[in-house]
């Protein structure tokens, strides 16, 4: 049997399949040597990106163009200029953490460690003190930290690894005593070195949850107050 080749071939326009579909002959356009050049394409889209161009500029010199968040999207520029520009980040958006704080400044953490035992990223890192300097009730803090009554801890050393950490907020819900939230708001910064990711107690401590607090409305009774649920042990 011959050998016929593509171009030799009729389209078939018989009736096929059940329904008995018929096919219609589709011509092919002419390829000219500008449409081969995709010279009237690239004309047209370098047109549109220049009255892109104009337009937005036109918009952020007077200030007329779009909050893409707020206002509706239309024609013009209608991206966002980050970090000059951010979307609003929901309530319960888990942000960086911070170290709550007591009336008087101190951390409200006791240094249980859980919250880093919790952590799957294990990214936390803590090293407790003891309020009463081993020397017994009422005395001095070490390094400066206020008196406290019983054998209460504090962290005197609190790093957290915003690197390796994965936002779970396990640690939030493992904190026994709401010292440590991720309520800030606000993610890490880009910076350029790995060190700069590394958050110690003292800046842990100073960054203020979403409304400017370092405190939080939860009450907390310390060792020693009326109302305090566990045992005072200046009594037994």
């Amino acid at each position: 049997m011959a050998h016929t080749s593509l171009k030799e071939s009729k389209p078939v326009t018989a009736a096929l399949g059940p329904r008995q579909v018929v096919g219609t002959v589709a011509t092919r356009p002419a390829r000219t040597p500008a449409v081969q050049g995709y010279i009237p394409a690239l004309v047209a889209g370098l047109g549109q990106v220049t009255k892109n161009a104009l337009r937005n500029t036109k918009d952020l010199a007077l200030g007329t163009r779009n909050d893409p968040v707020l206002e509706a999207i239309s024609d013009g520029t209608n991206t966002i200029s980050y970090p000059e520009q951010r979307r609003p980040y929901a309530e319960r958006f888990r942000g960086v953490h911070r170290l709550t704080q007591r009336e008087d400044g101190s951390p409200r953490c006791v240094a249980c460690l859980c919250c880093s035992t919790a952590c799957p990223a294990q990214c936390i890192h803590i090293e407790a003190g003891d309020y009463s300097g081993q020397t017994g009730v009422g005395a001095s803090g070490e390094n400066g930290e206020p008196k406290r009554a019983g054998w209460e801890k504090y962290p005197k050393r609190f790093v957290i690894d915003e690197l390796r950490c994965i936002f779970c907020g396990f640690c939030v819900e493992a904190c026994p005593f709401d010292a440590i939230r991720m309520d800030t708001g606000i993610h890490p910064a880009p910076y350029d070195s790995r060190d700069q990711f590394i958050y110690e107690r003292d800046l842990l401590l100073a960054i203020p949850g979403r409304q400017g607090e370092h405190q939080t409305e939860n009450p907390r009774v310390e060792p020693g107050e009326p109302g305090f649920p566990g045992i005072a042990r200046q009594q037994h």
